[in-house]
């Protein structure tokens, strides 16, 4: 008899997957490791202290609500060692890949013996909506299944070498990556082109993610601080965040705003927004990191979509 675990996503998809009535126990992988630094021996003791003292200094982490939701849910993973078959279920934006990446890590090294599946969900029609697992129907997913992915030996060695790349001090390795198509992961291009635009950008000092912010302050007018979160959501392309990521980005553009209510940009951030003076200077911080890579020593020139080194 073969046994079977399934790895999702979050929480939320966790609830829905025990809907579906699927054989297999669940582990949920809470981590959002798109964010702070991240160590590539994933699970080891140095990688979680790295993590929690993001999570702490950033998001306000408690230790007994890191060790209660995050470790004791990995230790249980660790502790699912009889079963020689695994499904990932993650989808296609910045945040799932990266946590997909760290995930399949830590099976190269851990459970070399298991079948890994995936599955991913992302384009599911004609249009061009990427839908996320809650989005789809039971039918849906019970279909996304039925047709998983069954990852090879070379996938789960290439996951591991991205990975590797994501965490090194040098997101140049990563722009070299050009051989996506070689393997079963047809949404980690983009992500990896999404994640290098992260870095501050040479017209103004602020990535893609942060001049998206100020463009639809002003572009949609919104009423309050609320309603711009709102719109950010809805216009984030494939970074897939939440609320409280973008809250803290809104923190740190702060300066940027005369009001948030309505929400109004001052002269100098409709001029940064413009591309006629640069914010890196103010907004430059010397241990923010993107992966392994500290994101102030490197820019990113929006012509050539190429990153420069500092």
């Amino acid at each position: 008899m073969s046994s079977l675990l399934h790895i999702t996503n979050g929480d939320s998809f966790t609830q829905r997957l025990e809907g579906l009535k699927l054989k297999g126990d669940i582990i949920t992988w809470r981590e959002m490791l798109c964010e702070g630094k991240t160590e590539t021996n994933v699970g080891s003791e140095s990688f979680w202290k790295t993590r929690f003292e993001f999570l702490s200094k950033n998001y306000k982490v408690t230790k007994s609500w890191f060790v209660e939701k995050t470790l004791k849910e990995y230790r249980s993973l660790c502790n699912h060692k009889q079963q020689d078959q695994i499904v990932l279920w993650f989808e296609y934006d910045l945040f799932c890949q990266i946590n997909m990446l760290a995930v399949l890590s830590w099976l190269k090294t851990h459970r070399k013996y298991a079948e890994i599946s995936l599955v991913c969900s992302g384009k599911e029609d004609k249009t061009d909506k990427m839908y996320g697992l809650n989005d789809l129907s039971d039918d849906q997913l019970l279909n996304l299944y039925e047709n998983k992915t069954v990852l090879t030996q070379d996938d789960v060695e290439y996951a591991d070498y991205v990975w590797q790349l994501y965490c090194s001090d040098n997101p140049i390795r990563l722009e070299n990556l050009t051989d996506y198509e070689n393997y079963n992961f047809k949404y980690l291009s983009a992500s990896i082109h999404i994640h290098l635009q992260r870095f501050p950008s040479i017209k103004n000092g602020l990535n893609a993610m942060e001049n998206n912010i100020l463009n639809l302050s002003v572009s949609e007018k919104p009423k309050n601080k609320k309603a711009l979160l709102g719109i950010i959501l809805k216009n984030q392309g494939l970074l897939g965040f939440g609320d409280t990521q973008y809250e803290r980005t809104i923190s740190r553009l702060k300066p940027l705003y005369s009001t948030f209510n309505p929400v109004r940009l001052t002269k100098k951030g409709k001029e940064i927004l413009e591309a006629k003076t640069s914010y890196y200077s103010y907004i430059r911080e010397n241990d923010v990191y993107l992966g392994g890579a500290l994101k102030y020593n490197f820019l990113y020139n929006t012509n050539s979509d190429r990153i420069l080194k500092l």
